[in-house]
């Protein structure tokens, strides 16, 4: 019965099939039984490089094919053959299968591969950084990481003093972000030498030329900004001390012909002379002072 109802079946379907491109599957509770998958293959626009498949399967396994490049239906399974050759003597069908390639891949391929497939974004971003080595022979690691290109293919490659090197480099694959677009980081492991140039150079379908990004081994911009607030805070405190001990020494030198000096005094002159300890007395402080005088 299903040898008789099956060809029935898939020649009725096919038609709707060629034309929406839709997957087709009937389902039992015991798993897949028949589906059938419509494509088209090609490089470009132009259609001598297109190629539509339609396969049909059973339990998982094709039984037959439809391609244009062979321009009939081929069987792999004995049901495929017979099928196969039934469907090659129907002239009418075997040219609508034949049409498919001009009115279902050729009118779908001109609309999405000028506008989407086509399209060519150059990267947004290329960065070096410096990285913690995994611990080997080498000192130090850079990472050179390309973000939002398309379409996929890309090529990163290391420079030593404008020399390719392929040692001691690992890269991973064109990650998909997701939004049509990739990223890719690629790891150099090195011993530094004196005066050597690195570079990260990037060369892409978008790209005229190739995009280099040179290595700088002084210190980046965050650590720059830390250092410089560290040397002024050690400045400013190194003037205020000198401050505090002048005004401490002016001080002393007039106690000989002044009043005696009272506890708050003293104790307001080892604030200033001790800044780096204490910054500012709190009048709390001040007070416990004047109640326990020395």
């Amino acid at each position: 019965m299903l040898k008789v109802l099956l060809p029935l079946l898939l020649k009725v379907l096919l038609p709707l099939l060629l034309k929406v491109m839709l997957m087709l599957c009937f389902l039992s509770p015991d798993g897949f039984k028949n589906y059938a998958v419509g494509h088209c293959v090609f490089n470009s626009s132009e259609m001598k490089d297109i190629e539509y498949i339609c396969s049909f399967y059973y339990n998982k396994d094709e039984f037959i094919r439809f391609s244009s490049s062979v321009g009939e239906f081929v069987g792999y399974t004995e049901l495929g053959v017979k099928i196969a050759e039934r469907w090659n003597n129907d002239t009418a069908f075997l040219a609508m299968a034949r049409a498919e390639k001009e009115t279902v891949c050729k009118v779908n391929i001109e609309n999405w591969y000028p506008h989407t497939l086509a399209k060519k974004v150059a990267p947004s971003d290329v960065t070096l950084s410096s990285v913690t080595p995994p611990g080997g022979k080498h000192t130090h690691m850079l990472m050179c990481s390309v973000y939002d290109f398309f379409p996929k293919h890309i090529s990163v490659k290391w420079l030593r003093d404008g020399k390719v090197t392929t040692s001691d480099v690992t890269s991973t694959e064109e990650l998909a972000d997701g939004d049509w677009y990739y990223q890719i980081h690629s790891h150099l492991e090195f011993t530094p030498r004196s005066g050597e140039k690195i570079s990260c150079m990037v060369e892409h379908i978008s790209l005229s030329d190739p995009l280099i990004r040179d290595w700088d081994p002084s210190l980046p911009e965050s650590e720059r900004n830390k250092i410089a607030i560290g040397a002024s805070g050690l400045i400013l405190g190194l003037i205020l001390s000198l401050a505090g001990f002048i005004y401490y020494k002016r001080k002393m030198q007039g106690q000989s012909a002044g009043p005696v000096q009272t506890s708050s005094d003293q104790f307001n002159l080892f604030c200033l002379g001790h800044w780096t300890s204490l910054y500012l007395c709190s009048p709390v402080l001040v007070s416990l002072y004047r109640s326990r005088p020395p």
